[in-house]
């Protein structure tokens, strides 16, 4: 289920993802994005039993919230998971919390850890809420009092802007002359920013526009998709994948057959 953030905080987060899943045990991927990790369970904790950084001790959360990230984690669940997703803009993450993404590079923590007790205010109300919009109106109310009016310069938020707008298919030394700058005083800023370099930042962003066009086993042919998104051949997007998702391309479009998310009709914001 999708809902729409208030306007105060549409700047930071695209949109709030509902999701439920009612199966059989398993192991859900979670995949590198141009979003940082911002997500509140519903019910039973999020069980994280493999970190982007492996030597990071798995644990559980109610609000897990972590920076960007190069790999993928794993998340287990007994066959029930309820909870919201956040469509957190990198640069919304410092406008929000007040402070750079690029400080939870590849670290997750309890959001009560970021932020002190509103985190756990979140998840509290959370708890006792029936139905959607009740929920994101309850996010609306609780991040509508927390946000401040810290924002990134704006010669990095022109340099993000730009690669998410291009799905990570501009080089590094156009962005520097786009913003002014040059190549190594932009990849030492966005990386301060962001925790990654701007070649990086472009290869996930890449990524995952292409993991949205494979889609399920009817989705397009690999070799297509790799064409589309820029990719040197199938071999390159293989490898790509291999190393950000752990699996090749093939194996991942049977992977997410089965849906984390619920996918539904936008919620409005209330």
């Amino acid at each position: 289920m999708f809902g729409t953030p208030a306007p105060s905080l549409g700047r930071w987060i695209e949109r709030y993802v509902g999701y439920s899943l009612d199966g059989p045990p398993g192991i859900h991927r979670g995949l590198p994005s141009r979003h940082p990790t911002f997500i509140v369970s519903i019910g039973d904790p999020i069980d994280v039993v493999r970190h982007t950084d492996p030597w990071q001790t798995p644990d559980r959360y109610g609000i897990a919230i972590s920076g960007l990230q190069a790999t993928h984690a794993l998340i287990a669940h007994e066959g029930r998971q309820e909870g919201i997703a956040f469509e957190l803009t990198a640069t919304g993450f410092h406008a929000l919390f007040g402070f750079p993404v690029g400080r939870l590079w590849d670290l997750t923590l309890e959001l009560d850890d970021v932020i002190g007790p509103v985190g756990g205010e979140l998840w509290e109300r959370l708890q006792g809420t029936e139905g959607w919009e009740e929920r994101f109106d309850v996010c609306d109310r609780v991040l509508g009092r927390i946000q401040r009016e810290a924002e990134v310069r704006k010669e990095l938020d022109s340099a993000w802007r730009l690669l998410v707008e291009s799905r990570g298919r501009v080089s590094v030394d156009w962005l520097a002359g786009q913003v002014g700058w040059s190549r190594q005083v932009l990849t030492r800023r966005f990386r301060d920013e962001f925790g990654l370099s701007p070649k990086l930042a472009a290869r996930v962003i890449r990524f995952e526009h292409a993991r949205d066009l494979l889609g399920g086993s009817d989705g397009p042919p690999i070799a297509e998709v790799a064409a589309t998104c820029g990719y040197f051949d199938q071999a390159h997007m293989t490898r790509d994948f291999v190393e950000l998702a752990g699996l090749p391309p093939g194996q991942l479009r049977v992977e997410e057959e089965v849906p984390f998310f619920q996918d539904d009709d936008p919620v409005p914001a209330g």
